[in-house]
């Protein structure tokens, strides 16, 4: 068992990342998206599929961060955001910016960490849900 506070401390600061990460992008999504677009412009990937998920992107990151700075679904938002990170990853490597690899291994440690000590959580409205069971 992790200690609860290191616990919160975790999930509020990959909470606040996600979050963040959503929050400034949502209001500029067409140039977002735009930039994804240009980015990937000479990979292997189809726009097809670029496309879709540079419009999905900031809603995911945005909704995760919020879910974990309210502890609410948090196994389910932890294992959403690890997902999500992970095709962040496989587009990384595909267009070689390299650079934004470290970042992204640090955000999936942070999620299996929180999903491993899933138990160690508090100040969380899924306590109280579970409580009120």
């Amino acid at each position: 068992m992790m200690n609860k506070s290191a616990y919160l401390m975790l999930r509020l600061a990959i909470g606040l990342s996600m979050f963040g990460h959503g929050l400034v992008r949502l209001p500029k999504l067409q140039t977002f998206s735009d930039g994804m677009l240009k980015e990937f412009s000479n990979s292997m990937l189809p726009q097809a599929l670029v496309l879709p998920f540079s419009y999905v992107l900031p809603m995911v990151e945005f909704s995760v961060g919020l879910l974990l700075l309210l502890g609410l679904f948090t196994r389910m938002a932890s294992l959403v955001g690890a997902i999500t990170m992970l095709f962040l990853i496989w587009g990384t490597c595909l267009i070689e910016n390299f650079g934004a690899l470290p970042s992204q291994f640090i955000h999936v440690f942070f999620f299996a960490v929180l999903l491993h000590f899933a138990n160690s959580n508090s100040l969380a409205i899924d306590l109280f849900i579970k409580k009120t069971k």
